[in-house]
């Protein structure tokens, strides 16, 4: 797909996500969507600023303690501060990064943003979730025989069909070495209020939302024989928290489980 392709008219979670994070780079459509999912789920804007601080302290982990230098951050949106590369980067110049969106918009950005030190590398594919094998044939710049981390942060609970999503990311681990990471965050309602939680079940009914949220058993389903980091699924900002960050989320603001898992 070229940006000639890109319908502005049809929200794009991607850049509905630039738009909870206060970025510039969205349509009247994609504000619209986060408008209307936002009045079903007063926290959208604070879920998705946790959420973002969650991929940089898992970044951080895997790139520090654990010293991956390759990842694979599918739907990884709008650029925006601090990105996958950058974290990685600053702490190991040559680690590798390939991103994956499918959106052409983030294209368009990513080629123009998504920069590499000197000693590492950075590659921007246009592919999409639902076609795994598509990916893994891309990856000229992984070495499949060395630990990667495959990142997938808020991208899977935009697949309705649960069992179809676990046979996806399975795919994905399964094609990797031992010693490579999982990273997930998913949207749940196990930690909302009733109240909430029937708002975000009629967003759903009515169409207004695109987003399926997981229960914790549905969410474990996804590491089945790999080995968690500490301290396991959690609610987001419950996942090594940053203790001086200026916010501090609670779990019904971030109602998104997120861990990172070893595969043996």
């Amino acid at each position: 797909m070229t940006i000639d392709k890109l319908d502005t008219g049809v929200p794009h979670p991607a850049r509905r996500y630039n738009y909870w994070l206060g970025g510039k780079d969205n349509f009247a459509a994609d504000r619209e969507s986060g408008d209307l999912l936002a009045k079903s789920y007063p926290a959208a804007r604070i879920a998705a600023r946790a959420n973002r601080a969650f991929l940089q302290r898992a970044v951080g982990f895997l790139t520090g303690p654990a010293g991956i230098r390759q990842f694979l951050d599918i739907g990884t949106g709008l650029p925006t501060a601090d990105n996958t590369h950058q974290v990685a980067q600053r702490i190991a110049p040559d680690s590798r990064i390939v991103y994956v969106d499918n959106d052409p918009m983030v294209m368009v950005h990513a080629r123009a943003l998504l920069t590499s030190t000197s000693e590492g590398q950075t590659r921007y594919l246009e592919k999409d979730l639902r076609n795994p094998a598509e990916i893994l044939d891309s990856l000229e710049i992984l070495d499949l025989s060395k630990p990667v981390a495959l990142i997938l942060v808020a991208v899977a609970h935009f697949l309705p069909d649960h069992a179809r999503s676990v046979e996806i990311v399975r795919s994905l681990v399964d094609a990797l070495p031992s010693g490579s990471y999982l990273t997930m965050t998913l949207a749940t309602t196990d930690f909302l209020t009733p109240e909430l939680k029937a708002n975000w079940d009629e967003s759903l009914r009515s169409g207004r939302s695109d987003v399926y949220p997981r229960t914790r058993a549905e969410f474990e389903q996804f590491f089945t024989g790999l080995e968690f980091i500490e301290p396991g699924i959690s609610a987001i900002s419950e996942w090594r928290p940053d203790p001086d960050a200026e916010e501090q989320p609670t779990p019904v603001e971030a109602s998104l489980f997120g861990a990172v898992a070893r595969k043996p």
